[in-house]
């Protein structure tokens, strides 16, 4: 493509979109972009790479007419910006479609798929490879902290990216990782999400099984054996595999995990373990971050590096300096000794995690849990049971409401009475609250020294994120 061009990205501001942007101004390209409204952490990577972004969305954003345009997925028919691209004739694509025509062809691509998991892991992977000297490419959907970024173009032979099963834009409704044609595929979960697109676990499952039938023979996948204490089988991550037609390794604690997990240790500050390869010990890995799922996502990033001939020491240097992902486990305030820690929650399974890491990470705090429903599945009814299971794990639980609730049909919408009636059911009681400013204002003042605070959204939440600690200091000054 000719980088005189003029690219402009309708929905910039989305993680992706906004990673593109910058792969495009890096190769030279044009950029521009709009979107609704800007939060970091991505409005500040847009500002730092001096990409423009006009907000709100509005046709004069499209002129001097552009030469391409982006359209992000979140963007529907009757936005502003499509309506006068399609009126116009402008040329228009999707963000997938442009990745690969721009970025992956010629490069062995290793991609990060599964419902859970997927941005860490691929950060992970990247992180390997780049310790190794090998400098690959990577997209991934969130600020890597080892690198500052979302996205690096590197001189290797290598593309790392994470596969998003979300759909593509208005216009291709197919899963975004379908246009990524793999080399290699770690598979690190199925499970039911995305129920604005997906009806039911079943279409979930054809979406990955396609996936899966795309990798070539020569090529591999490394997928999930099961977590200790769990049954091995996923059953919908087997009717997933059973579609490759290339070799499958598996990693886990289950009894047929190739790359199989044991000696586990989650103490305060410190997580190690051991992985086997068959009955043997093969490597001793450990670092920084808490959670037993972080370590699920370590052993499939290890075990994806050694095939491809990164040595075992390498892998666990990298491993042992990998720091995190923004909006993961991020520490964002401590006051007066209570830890304000950020996490983009989005589905019941993975705030089960985040509690359970929490737990492991500061012994014997008390834990609240503020959640934001504001994902497509959080802000649906039909996972309502498991959330309020996932919940029960804290001490304190504190729940807004749902999040733009008039955009979920009242049939499908998230309950919030019958969440806490629920929550109860668990032996915890969950307190109602309408936003962001009535939180703070109520729990604040019952915090106390040692409190570990999880913020579980993946969206701004109005700001809760400065609101809270501000108030703490406010406290904390008065007395």
């Amino acid at each position: 493509m000719d980088v005189a061009k003029h690219i402009h990205l309708i929905g910039i501001c989305g993680t992706a979109m906004a990673s593109l942007a910058g792969m495009l101004n890096q190769r030279g390209f044009r950029v521009t972009g709009s979107d609704a409204a800007a939060y970091p952490p991505m409005s500040d990577f847009l500002r730092d790479l001096n990409i423009p972004v006009s907000q709100p969305f509005d046709a004069r954003n499209l002129e001097p007419r552009t030469d391409l345009v982006v359209v992000g997925n979140a963007i529907s028919r009757g936005n502003v910006e499509v309506e006068h691209v399609l009126d116009q004739r402008i040329p228009f694509c999707s963000l997938p479609q442009l990745l690969h025509d721009e970025f992956l062809c010629g490069k062995e691509v290793l991609v990060v798929a599964g419902t859970h998991g997927k941005t860490t892991t691929t950060s992970m992977l990247a992180w390997i490879f780049y310790s190794a000297g090998l400098d690959p490419s990577f997209l991934i959907g969130g600020i890597a902290e080892n690198f500052g970024s979302s996205f690096h173009l590197g001189q290797g032979k290598h593309f790392i990216l994470e596969g998003d099963e979300y759909d593509t834009a208005f216009f291709d409704k197919g899963p975004k990782f379908l246009h990524y044609f793999p080399d290699a595929v770690i598979l690190t979960s199925v499970e039911f999400d995305h129920a604005d697109i997906y009806k039911d676990l079943d279409a979930v499952e054809t979406a990955f099984k396609r996936l899966v039938n795309l990798v070539p023979r020569r090529g591999r996948i490394v997928a999930f054996d099961g977590a200790f204490g769990e049954a091995p089988e996923s059953p919908s991550l087997e009717r997933c595999l059973a579609k490759a037609f290339c070799p499958v390794e598996r990693y886990g604690a289950g009894p047929r995990a190739n790359w199989r997990i044991s000696n586990l240790h989650l103490d305060p500050g410190h997580t190690r373990w051991t992985v086997l390869r068959g009955d043997a010990p093969w490597a001793e890995f450990d670092f920084a971050l808490p959670g037993e799922y972080n370590v699920w996502n370590a052993t499939a990033a290890a075990a994806l590096a050694a095939g491809y001939g990164i040595p075992k020491d390498a892998i666990a240097s990298a491993l042992q300096t990998f720091k995190s992902v923004k909006r993961r486990l991020e520490v964002r305030a401590q006051v007066n000794g209570i830890t304000v820690i950020d996490d983009f929650a989005h589905h019941p399974t993975a705030i089960a995690g985040t509690v359970k890491a929490l737990r492991a990470r500061y012994p014997g705090a008390r834990l609240w849990a503020i959640l934001e429903p504001r994902s497509n599945t959080l802000r649906r009814r039909v996972l309502q049971n498991e959330l309020a299971r996932s919940l029960a794990l804290a001490d304190e639980i504190v729940v807004a409401n749902v999040f733009r609730s008039e955009a979920v049909p009242e049939s499908e919408r998230m309950q919030l009475p019958e969440l806490a009636a629920a929550i109860r059911r668990h032996g915890k009681q969950a307190r109602l609250l309408a936003d962001a400013d009535a939180i703070v204002q109520a729990v604040a003042p019952e915090m106390r020294s040692g409190d570990v605070v999880a913020i579980l959204s993946n969206g701004g939440f109005g700001g809760i994120y400065e609101k809270l600690p501000a108030r703490l200091k406010q406290l904390a000054g008065s007395k």
